[in-house]
């Protein structure tokens, strides 16, 4: 039988369903997941799209020979940038349809996200069992998973409490199952392909749509005066990045970033309508009222840019009202903070905006040098790092990629500074500098 397992980025109507299908099995057979009782297709679906919106976490599905989801885990990694925490990941919501054991899915499933793992950089794997789970934890324990501790309380159902296991593997310590299944490669092979996975640590591609009098535009600098056109169909654009294989988006509303309020509000809502991927967008958002606005019209993050320099008791609001779905834009020319749409330079340090904003909640960081945006000259490199080593919260570059080496540049720098989670492509990928295959090849490993 043809098993495959594979990471999710976007979940369409039959997987929906299967996957709500062997959830409700799954609970109906003991398996945890947080529920007793099934809690209903509604609930359900917005648990599996919720998991999409989160950068730090991964979905996993495994198939049958049909192609029918049987089966699915997740990958959590940390947000922090602090070297141990880093390169520790976690297995959660992990299971194979009670009807389809005994079949070797769970190991198929497990060898994805143990191999995702490894391309993260993480050294060490962390999961728990409920004690009930017999297989699961047979399962773990001939993978290399070691028990290191116990929950006396750590779930309930209808018979009880339910112990929990709490195991761990180190990833860099091959286990006896997989040194058994190929005895022919040395230790120093070994090495060399550990080396060569971990280089290729997957981030996250956010290709930029910019619009202007309701238009896809790249500017140079940030100046409105200097933009080209590169699309009237803004919903387009984003079915053509989504059918690319692209896994978020990043939108800015630039007459919106001028004038202080949204302004291109019929685009930003056809770019939702047009795809299922998580859209972020940023540009004349400055009140709770916009904020919830946007996100109740199914935008997966706010971003929060002049605002979080004027008035950031309202990002701390915000970020307490929706946790997890605010990000802040940071935007500098040489250092300082710019606003309104780049118009205004402010005395505020970038780093030191980054901190306040990082202690008032906000998921991530978008940091942007301005002199270098749109001019294809390359990222700046050195200061969007030392960014994210004094920050514990995801920072993701923007402002002068022009090639495919300046994303290889990136992704280098981000093997030693975990804190970059990903980096935001503009005009490279619309003058065709860079074809969006190679890039999403360079920095998500697809």
């Amino acid at each position: 039988m043809t098993r495959l397992a594979e990471r999710l980025t976007r979940i369409d109507e039959s997987d929906m369903a299967a996957l709500c299908e062997i959830t409700t099995a799954a609970i109906i057979d003991g398996g945890g997941l947080g529920w007793l009782t099934p809690p209903g297709r509604a609930v359900l679906e917005r648990h599996f799209n919720g998991l999409l919106l989160v950068p730090e976490t991964r979905f996993f599905v495994v198939r049958d020979e049909t192609g029918l989801i049987q089966g699915c885990a997740q990958l959590v990694r940390p947000s922090r940038n602090n070297e141990a925490q880093a390169q520790t990941a976690q297995i959660r919501g992990y299971f194979v349809a009670p009807y389809m054991r005994g079949r070797g899915l769970g190991f198929v499933l497990a060898d994805a996200v143990i191999a995702a793992a490894r391309a993260l950089g993480c050294r060490v794997l962390n999961c728990e069992v409920p004690e009930t789970q017999s297989s699961a934890l047979s399962m773990f324990r001939s993978l290399g998973f070691e028990t290191w501790g116990t929950h006396p309380y750590y779930a309930r159902n209808y018979e009880g409490l339910v112990r929990g296991i709490f195991m761990t593997r180190q990833l860099d310590r091959e286990p006896a199952r997989a040194r058994n299944q190929d005895k022919s490669k040395s230790g120093k092979d070994q090495n060399v392909a550990d080396k060569a996975v971990k280089k290729s640590r997957p981030l996250t591609l956010y290709p930029a749509i910019d619009l202007k009098d309701g238009a896809c535009v790249r500017l140079r600098r940030g100046e409105m005066d200097d933009a080209t056109v590169y699309s009237d169909n803004p919903a387009a654009q984003a079915q053509a990045f989504a059918q690319a294989g692209c896994s978020h988006l990043h939108v800015v509303d630039l007459n919106g970033a001028f004038a202080g309020r949204s302004a291109n509000g019929a685009a930003v809502e056809a770019i939702i309508g047009a795809t299922d991927l998580p859209v972020q967008l940023g540009g004349g958002i400055r009140d709770m009222a916009g904020i919830a606005r946007w996100l109740e019209a199914g935008l997966s993050r706010v971003i929060l840019g002049s605002v979080a320099v004027k008035d950031p008791e309202l990002v701390r609001e915000a970020c307490k009202a929706f946790p997890g779905r605010i990000v802040a834009g940071i935007d500098a020319r040489q250092g300082r903070v710019a606003t309104e749409g780049w118009a205004e330079v402010s005395d505020l340090n970038a780093r030191d905006l980054a901190l306040r904003m990082q202690d008032a909640g906000v998921a991530a960081v978008i940091f942007t040098e301005i002199t270098r945006d749109g001019m294809l000259e390359g990222l700046d490199l050195e200061q969007t790092a030392d960014l994210a080593r004094v920050l514990s919260i995801p920072v993701i570059a923007s402002g002068g990629v022009g090639s495919a080496q300046h994303l290889r540049d990136f992704r280098d720098i981000a093997q030693e500074v975990p804190g970059l989670e990903g980096v935001i492509v503009g005009r490279a990928l619309y003058d065709g500098r860079i074809s969006l295959s190679e890039a999403l090849a360079i920095v998500e490993g697809v």
